[in-house]
């Protein structure tokens, strides 16, 4: 056991690496917790080394579908590795500068673009830390899969912050549809 003393220069370098790091106070709390720091310093010793978890996603498996609802059609794309480089908000021409466009036109719009399925949209709901800090404030759809509700009517799922967590929601294809829901699509 070392008997470390910590002075304030110390003190102000690890603040400030926490601060170029985008780090919060819960995750600097969990850093401290059991044995974390013991293993970062056997990367800092050349003992291990880190490896970043990738996180793919079955596109083809079948969605998640909620009761009473049905799948009408579900664009499948194979393993899909979450990278939020790779994917883009976007907006149609006629959802910018304050117009709206029908969802059974964007709906149209869209085919035969890579917009994301449902699944993707689930397993970003379950690992909520990976979901890009400019999608708060929108309600970011995935269009590529549609569903039919109980109630008859088309609808596409999306998802939105709100009282500080995620949650999911769906609108049906008919009313207009402005600037403020973007579909995901993977760049190219």
């Amino acid at each position: 056991m070392s008997d470390l003393m910590l002075d304030v220069d110390q003190a102000g370098e690890l603040k400030a690496a926490f601060r170029r790091g985008d780090w919060t106070n819960a995750e600097i709390k969990g850093l401290c917790e059991g044995d974390i720091l013991k293993r970062v310093r056997d990367v800092v010793r050349g003992f291990a080394e880190i490896v970043t978890k990738q996180h793919v996603i079955d596109c083809d498996q079948d969605p998640f579908c909620p009761s009473g609802w049905s799948v009408e059609s579900h664009q499948k794309a194979g393993q899909f590795t979450w990278d939020p480089t790779r994917v883009e908000p976007y907006l149609s021409p006629h959802q910018r500068g304050g117009k709206t466009i029908t969802g059974t036109k964007l709906q149209k719009e869209l085919s035969g673009m890579s917009v994301l399925n449902a699944n993707v949209l689930d397993y970003l709901f379950d690992h909520p830390e990976l979901i890009p800090e400019d999608w708060k404030g929108k309600y970011v759809y995935f269009w590529g899969t549609i569903y039919r509700h109980s109630d008859g009517n088309l609808n596409v799922r999306y998802l939105y912050w709100l009282g500080g967590q995620w949650h999911w929601g769906y609108d049906w294809l008919d009313p207009d549809w402005n600037g403020n829901s973007p579909a995901v699509l993977v760049r190219k």
